[in-house]
């Protein structure tokens, strides 16, 4: 996951991402021996940027912590636990109210052990699990399977694997008792052998055809700059300078096509500066390090104060100024030089002067923009901001008559400042609610948010009507029908907001609030459970009942997975919909509970696996049969497992989900 948080009152964007298949993360594995008994079975691993491999020892309600198994060992005796090392991170995690241990970039597991016979032999493997921001891996194994002659053998540890092999035996046959009787006490198959393998067939092709191949969140960013840019506009630094600027070329110039071309030229320059902006963020950070700021909580924290500086600057308390050195120094070259170039550094002078007005609304653009994890998000977002800053001064230079007709500067323009430091200050309490959530300070749950935000939007109300003003007002401001219509929106939005106190989803605002686990006090009882945890029963029973079936691929440590069904599932036609016209089969991908017998598989890469435990297989069915192995997945089948739209994954947006499950049964409907 990740959405563009446009300048406009509430503008939403969500990002569709498609099911694919990811190698995040590559192992190798060895047998380090010396001159001793002793030696280090070494996991070394290699992760990419975004990833993370989780450590060992996290306890059972965390994630799939890295830990170390052995299928069949001989001569050859486990010392110790497994050992992480490499840099080791350790964050709160609010998902799992507990602190997370993980690795980036590299990782080795160790495992010490003694060698007890001249001759020995080992098959183990290493399980682990990886993620980053918007998807999770299944757990996944390195094997390492080893034979050969120990440089040395330890007569202790000799001994003492002699005596656990003869209490093996009896063990073992208890064991091989137990299984029996579990077996003969299991459910019957409801479908015979042929049909439960159709519905293993394949259908990576079938559901390429539904997907979506590109996001369109670079078109969603330039629309935000866009909105950000004509914003700017109309704030008193920029607004006022458009029919100086414009008059000083028409008088420079007597010919009005050359005054055209040198305004137009102007407004070129605009944007080349705004845009060069936009590069030099993405080239010092980069595409992870800016998806990193947008989930790291200090950054949060940070990007929270710096909008509460941004709107009390709106609000009047100060004026964010760059030194007026700078715009003498700039103003005075452009005098100096000609051509081009006194035209680019007029450009420049614009950008110094009116950066009280513009540096809140750029900033904010920037910090929103950086959530996209995209190297190319800010430039795309300066860009649309630039083109709506320039575009006025070559129009009112094409057409000099209607600048007799554009508003005049006046107290409206500082209105629109307060108005944008609402705003921004409803926005600061969205980066601190991140923060808030990574370390379980629970100081800024669902309720304080919306209490919160009920108020900033009564407040902006109430400003739009006049009951107060700020020190920059004229004084005796009186509202006019726009802001009257503004301030009956700000108010009603605030009234839609109060019922979600008591737990209301409140669907206009679920991408920003605190997910629904976080409310103390909810009324709201509107819970999904899947009715099945088995692939094969659950189709069968729908093929029974004549519904179609959406199969969650999900998994106990997926943080993303839980908040799909906080956020998602409890809307009241999702839920409608998944209880009532589906049957959903919910298969955890780390579920470890032992098959009755291990199964040999020739996985999607062409090497052979071993599946040993429940969660082993419906891991390899997510890759075998829709070549994807990244969590949350859901997919929309009919009853002979062939898909009826795309797949989707981890996203927030409820009538972008509601649209999915639609589409769903009227494509299972005609075929019916």
């Amino acid at each position: 996951m990740r959405k563009a948080i446009s300048l406009a009152l509430l503008l939403m964007v969500a990002m569709f991402c498609n099911a694919q298949m990811a190698n995040p993360v590559k192992f190798t594995s060895q047998l380090k021996t010396g001159n001793t008994a002793e030696g280090e079975i070494i996991f070394s691993g290699k992760i990419e940027k975004g990833w993370h491999v989780y450590s060992t020892n996290l306890g059972s309600d965390g994630p799939i912590e890295a830990s170390f198994h052995v299928d069949k060992k001989d001569g050859i005796e486990l010392v110790g636990k497994l050992t992480p090392r490499g840099r080791e991170i350790s964050e709160m995690d609010p998902m799992f109210g507990m602190k997370l241990r993980y690795f980036e970039h590299s990782v080795q597991f160790v495992q010490k052990v003694k060698f007890t016979k001249p001759i020995y032999s080992i098959k183990c493997y290493l399980e682990f699990g990886a993620c980053n921001e918007e998807m999770c891996m299944p757990p996944t194994t390195v094997e390492l399977h080893k034979q050969g002659k120990a440089p040395a053998t330890d007569a202790a540890a000799a001994a003492e694997e002699a005596k656990e092999e003869a209490q093996g035996l009896t063990a073992d046959t208890v064991k091989a008792d137990t299984a029996v009787a579990a077996d003969s006490a299991a459910a019957p198959a409801v479908l015979d052998k042929s049909e439960a393998q159709k519905l293993w067939t394949p259908v990576i092709s079938e559901l390429a055809k539904y997907d979506k191949p590109v996001s369109n969140s670079l078109l969603y960013i330039f629309l935000a700059g866009i909105v950000g840019g004509f914003l700017a506009l109309f704030t008193p630094c920029v607004w006022p300078i458009i029919p100086m600027t414009v008059s000083f070329f028409l008088k420079r110039n007597k010919e009005r096509k050359k005054a055209i071309r040198e305004a137009i030229t102007y407004g070129v320059s605009i944007v080349v500066i705004y845009v060069a902006l936009g590069l030099i963020v993405s080239m010092l950070f980069g595409a992870s390090a800016l998806n990193a700021l947008s989930t790291n909580a200090i950054f949060n924290i940070l990007f929270c104060l710096l909008l509460v500086v941004f709107a009390a600057s709106f609000f009047g308390a100060f004026e964010i100024t760059l030194p007026a050195s700078w715009t003498n120094k700039i103003d005075a070259k452009s005098e100096q030089t000609s051509g081009i170039l006194s035209i680019f550094l007029m450009a420049f002078t614009l950008s110094l002067v009116s950066f009280s007005c513009t540096g809140p609304i750029i900033g904010f653009l920037l910090v929103a923009v950086s959530s996209e994890g995209s190297i190319v998000a800010p430039t795309i977002g300066m860009l649309g901001f630039a083109i709506a800053l320039a575009v006025p001064f070559a129009l009112f230079a094409m057409f000099p008559t209607l600048l007799k007709s554009a508003p005049k500067s006046g107290g409206w323009m500082n209105v629109l400042k307060v108005v944008l430091g609402f705003i921004e200050l409803a926005f600061a309490l969205k980066f601190l609610s991140v923060a808030d959530l990574a370390y379980g300070w629970h100081i800024l749950d669902r309720e304080a948010f919306l209490a919160l935000w009920i108020g900033i939007f009564s407040l902006l109300g109430l400003y739009l009507l006049g009951m107060f003003n700020f020190p920059h007002d004229d004084e005796g401001r009186r509202t006019n029908v726009p802001q009257f219509f503004l301030a009956l929106a700000s108010l009603s939005f605030a009234f839609y907001m109060i019922p979600g106190l008591w737990g209301a989803p409140l669907k206009a605002v679920s991408a920003f609030a605190p997910p629904m686990n976080t409310q103390d006090f909810n009324l709201y009882k509107n819970e999904v459970h899947p009715r099945f945890k088995d692939y094969e029963a659950g189709m069968a029973a729908a093929r029974l009942e004549g519904k179609p079936v959406m199969v969650d691929f999900t998994g106990f440590g997926c943080v993303n997975c839980r908040k799909m069904e906080a956020a998602v599932w409890t809307d009241a036609k999702v839920a409608d919909l998944l209880n009532q016209k589906y049957v959903l089969i919910s298969l955890y991908v780390d579920d470890k509970t032992p098959l009755p017998q291990q199964m040999e598989v020739t996985d999607t890469d062409g090497s052979k696996r071993t599946l040993r435990t429940v969660g082993d297989k419906w891991s390899y069915l997510q890759r075998h049969k829709f070549g994807s192995n990244t969590q949350p997945m859901y997919i929309l089948l009919d009853n002979e497992g062939m898909p009826l739209t795309g797949s989707r994954s981890y996203d927030e947006n409820i009538s972008e989900y509601i649209d999915f499950l639609n589409a769903g049964l009227d494509k299972y409907g005609e075929s019916k």
